[in-house]
């Protein structure tokens, strides 16, 4: 029984981590708690650190995050099935993102539809509705982010290119606020003084900071229970 942690949990926490994740090249766990506690599936706290962990696509540079009163099947994990979350978990930490990074993750759909849909939303009328856009390019400023794309036809050929810069802040704890945006196309050009998008009720930042080809984020996120 003393060696659970690093006989059981710890193995079936680091199975679980992998399997939410496309690609990680180093993943570090740290798990808290006494015999008694974890016994009845009750962790009191986890830490973890990941370096390049790819999730849904979206590539990371480094990730440090820690949860607490994590409750979780271990009978079942003993008897060796998948771990399962048996409540939503509050995680906090820090994130990084890399400019390197951040256009590996321009072939994600889970990025690539968000952009192109923020995009569509700024660009009125049906001049982008039947064109493709393959995104190119993202800088990393300090004051601001710059994004390139192409528009295609259905045929293969490219309507415009597409240039979008913007600064990025914090509108709230859940909203990320774009400001000043400028968006040039062949044919316009566009200049919207704020945007908000929301993230949702499960995240709230607390920092986020802009610098020469990084984004750092520091806050906290809901996992839920499948």
């Amino acid at each position: 029984m003393k060696d659970i942690i690093s006989k059981v949990l710890s193995p079936a926490v680091n199975l679980w981590l992998h399997s939410q994740l496309d690609k990680v090249e180093q993943l570090q766990i740290n798990i808290t708690g006494t015999n008694r506690q974890i016994l009845t599936g009750y962790i009191p706290g986890v830490s973890l650190g990941s370096i390049a962990p790819v999730y849904q696509g979206i590539h990371l540079n480094q990730v440090e995050l820690t949860g607490e009163n994590i409750k979780i099947n271990l009978g079942q994990v003993i008897k060796g099935q998948p771990l399962r979350l048996l409540e939503p978990i509050l995680v906090k930490g820090k994130i990084a993102l890399e400019q390197t990074q951040l256009n590996l993750s321009l072939s994600s759909d889970l990025l690539t539809t968000a952009l192109t849909d923020l995009l569509k939303s700024f660009i009125k009328g049906d001049y982008l509705h039947n064109l493709q856009i393959n995104w190119q390019n993202l800088e990393i400023h300090s004051d601001k982010l710059i994004l390139r794309a192409i528009a295609i036809d259905s045929q293969g050929t490219i309507v415009t290119p597409i240039s979008w810069k913007s600064g990025l802040s914090l509108a709230s704890h859940r909203k990320l606020l774009l400001h000043p945006i400028q968006i040039e196309t062949s044919s316009e050009q566009i200049t919207l003084h704020n945007y908000e998008v929301d993230l949702g009720s499960q995240v709230q930042l607390e920092n986020l900071t802009l610098a020469q080809g990084r984004i750092d984020c520091y806050g906290t996120a809901t996992i839920v229970s499948e």
